[in-house]
């Protein structure tokens, strides 16, 4: 991985449940190359993570969601898991947030569950996106074009299905976000 993220400001939206691989690793991945990393959660003080159906670690919440400012950063990190993205997509901040990244333009990443909230955004139709293979209906019934992939990338917007995935998630990201802002993530329309 060449690409140089120095300078770049990268948030994790993520809340308790998130698949606790699909936070770590691109994290250390996004830091590695010059990134600075917050994580951003409705939670205000920690949040756990799951390795499967096992509970995980418990992380620092960088900055809560109440407070974050999506001008202040470069792109955004969501991760899966099945706890995690549900709760994201049934808080509305979290949903304007995500949203406040696609109209300036700004890279994307969402892995395995993560496209629920980008689903939920109104952020998948006409878009070529991969997941977890449980949700491809959720997908396509929201007018998305779901494939079966290690990595898709669409105008900024990169989705993986699973951990195994991650490697080439991440070198796919880091180009993404060392482009900075992507003309097709900004003329997307919101539902």
């Amino acid at each position: 991985m060449n690409a140089n993220l120095q300078n770049k400001r990268i948030a994790v939206l993520a809340a308790d449940g998130f698949e606790q691989a699909e936070l770590e690793e691109p994290m250390k991945a996004f830091m590695e190359a010059g990134a600075t990393v917050s994580i951003v959660s409705p939670n205000e003080k920690t949040i756990f993570g799951m390795h499967h159906a096992d509970k995980g670690d418990e992380f620092d919440v960088d900055v809560p969601l109440k407070l974050a400012n999506p001008d202040d950063f470069d792109a955004l990190l969501l991760p899966g898991g099945l706890m995690n993205p549900d709760t994201l997509r049934s808080t509305p901040e979290a949903v304007d947030f995500v949203r406040a990244f696609a109209a300036e333009g700004k890279p994307i990443a969402a892995i395995c569950h993560g496209p629920w909230i980008l689903i939920e955004a109104g952020l998948v139709e006409g878009r070529r996106l991969t997941s977890w293979p449980a949700i491809k209906s959720d997908i396509r019934n929201a007018g998305g074009n779901w494939v079966d992939e290690e990595v898709v990338v669409d105008h900024g917007l990169v989705t993986s299905r699973k951990p195994d995935d991650i490697p080439a998630f991440n070198r796919r990201a880091i180009e993404e976000i060392a482009e900075g802002q992507h003309q097709g993530m900004l003329a997307m329309e919101f539902q």
